[in-house]
Parts: C-alpha cells; sequence; structure tokens
C-alpha cells in the first residue's frame, strides 16, 4: 500500500505541492468508506459527477489492489462560472477525492482548491475556490469523526 500512496503523492506532485494536499485517514473499511463519501459530497451541495477505477491502471504496472477509485464531485453553476472567467481551469474540474483501502481503514487524498487561487483574478472566483476549500475540509473531517 506505501508504493501505492507513494505513486500517488508523485501524480499529484506534478501538479502541486505537498502541502497543498488534504490527507485523512477513517477507520471504516472501504465499501462503507465509498458510500459514506458519496453521501457527504451531496450533502455538502455538490452533484458526484463519476467515479473512476484506477486499479486496472495501477494492476497492470504490478500493484495489487482492487480498492482504489477517484470520486469526481463539484457545483455545475460555479463551475461554470469559474471557466467562464478563467478557461484554463477546465483542466482541473471537476474536483476530485482518491479513495484507497488500507488495511481496515480507508484513506482519502484531495488537492485543496485554494491551490488555485494564483490562477484567478475576480474575486468572485476566489471566494468559490475558498469556498470549495472549505467544504472539502468540512467534509473530510465529518468523515474522519465517523467510526464502524
Amino acid at each position: 500500500m506505501k508504493k501505492i500512496l507513494f505513486l500517488f503523492l508523485f501524480l499529484f506532485a506534478c501538479q502541486t505541492l505537498a502541502g497543498d494536499l488534504l490527507i485523512t485517514r477513517i477507520e471504516q473499511n472501504f465499501p462503507e468508506a465509498m458510500s459514506d463519501l458519496q453521501a457527504e459530497i451531496k450533502k455538502q451541495g455538490f452533484q458526484l459527477s463519476r467515479v473512476q477505477r484506477v486499479d486496472i491502471g495501477l494492476e497492470a504496472m504490478g500493484y495489487k489492489t482492487d480498492k482504489y477509485r477517484v470520486v469526481f464531485y463539484g457545483n455545475l453553476a460555479e463551475m461554470r462560472k469559474l471557466i467562464q472567467h478563467n478557461p484554463l481551469m477546465i483542466a482541473y474540474l471537476p474536483l476530485s477525492i482518491a479513495i484507497f483501502a488500507e488495511n481496515d481503514a480507508t484513506i482519502l487524498v484531495a488537492a485543496n482548491p485554494e491551490i488555485y487561487l494564483e490562477d484567478v483574478s475576480l474575486e468572485e472566483d476566489k471566494k468559490i475556490l475558498k469556498k470549495w476549500s472549505e467544504s472539502l475540509q468540512s467534509l473530510l473531517a465529518s468523515l474522519n469523526s465517523r467510526r464502524d
């Protein structure tokens, strides 16, 4: 599992510094954590876009895992507004959270949306990014406070 975490952190490092990652470990098994994550995304006012399996590519590289996903989510109206003002932001949206099993626990990793503050100039766009960051931190804290 350490190899998988290292691979994920390396991939994220290509676009951000490690200090800009939000990481939490929740003491739930993977299926329950995945279900709770999707429910919490909706509770925070976001729409679930899709869940993408990553384990197929990892297995092709020699890693053994079947519990590794990336969950894409966002607020469509806010994303459209942000992209309208900042067309290059389309490459970073929708937002995403990587979720993977580690023994009886589950790890969640996401880029803090505030890493894009320097890429936007309008104050209303900065407010959207800050709101997303606060929501993501609240989402992760809520999941972390749950127990099996």
